[in-house]
Parts: C-alpha cells; sequence; structure tokens
C-alpha cells in the first residue's frame, strides 16, 4: 500500500517537472521587426545641407515610402512587436525617420517623428443595407414548396 502512494506521489511529481518546462516555453514572446527600423549610427551619417540623395540611399537603404504629393520627401518606418501566446501583439518600438530634400537633391533636414501613431476610434454603427433580414430557418425552409409545376403534355 505504501509503495502505491510512493509511486503515485512520484508519477505526479515527474509529470509536473516535465510539463512547466514546457508551458514556460510555450508563453515566450515571440519578436517581429517590420519595416527598416533605423539606428542612430546609421542616421547620423546624414547631414543636413551636405548629404545627397545618394549618400542617404548608400546609408540607410531604399525608403519604405516616399510622399504620395512630394518626391523630396522619404519616409523610414520601422516596428518591433512582442507577441505572447494568444495575445495580440504588443508594439515594442517605432520608429519614422523623415528625410526631405531641396530642388538640388541635398538633404534639407531629417527628423525622427515621435507619437505618429494615430488611436481612431471605432465607430459601432452599423451601415444600413437594403433587403430583407432572413434567419437561417427562413432560409432553409424559404424553398419548401416552390417547386416548378410539370409541364403539360
Amino acid at each position: 500500500m505504501i509503495f502505491k502512494v510512493m509511486n503515485k506521489k512520484r508519477a505526479v511529481l515527474l509529470s509536473t517537472l516535465a510539463i512547466v518546462p514546457i508551458m514556460l516555453t510555450a508563453c515566450a514572446p515571440m519578436t517581429a521587426t517590420r519595416g527598416n527600423l533605423l539606428e542612430e549610427s546609421r542616421t547620423e551619417q546624414i547631414k543636413e545641407g551636405v548629404s545627397t540623395r545618394d549618400d542617404v540611399f548608400k546609408a540607410l537603404g531604399s525608403p519604405t515610402t516616399v510622399s504620395p504629393f512630394n518626391n523630396n520627401v522619404w519616409y523610414y518606418m520601422g516596428q518591433k512587436t512582442e507577441k505572447r501566446g494568444i495575445f495580440d501583439p504588443d508594439v515594442v518600438e517605432e520608429k519614422i525617420v523623415v528625410v526631405k530634400f531641396d530642388d538640388n537633391q541635398i538633404v534639407q533636414s531629417i527628423e525622427e517623428m515621435n507619437d505618429a501613431r494615430i488611436d481612431v476610434p471605432i465607430d459601432a454603427h452599423k451601415t444600413p443595407t437594403y433587403g430583407n433580414d432572413v434567419t437561417v430557418i427562413q432560409q432553409l425552409l424559404g424553398n419548401l414548396g416552390k417547386f416548378n409545376p410539370k409541364d403539360p403534355e
């Protein structure tokens, strides 16, 4: 009797010791980097009034996007997110660098945008759609009795 209790305790202890590390590694965060997250050392290579468009391209790479209204404005955007388990990813680091050129393709200004994130409120109202509101039962039973009559011969 004592051996059965001891074996059950050992089995519970061993299974607990096997399961706990698996559970802890399953909760480890997964990080993802999207875009072009520039380091300070790369942006320090660019000098206002001296560096050209080619210098910026060599130091920072191609821009994430170019302003649709002004080809002399380049945006470098990057974001690092961290996801834990089934939860939505959290933004850990975010950086937007704006490089503006003058008409001679010389860097006019280089600046980092802070607080670039804009929270857009979600509107709970529904867009009205016109037609019939039909339940699932009405859809399933809606065609009963609506068969085409046989053609008279």
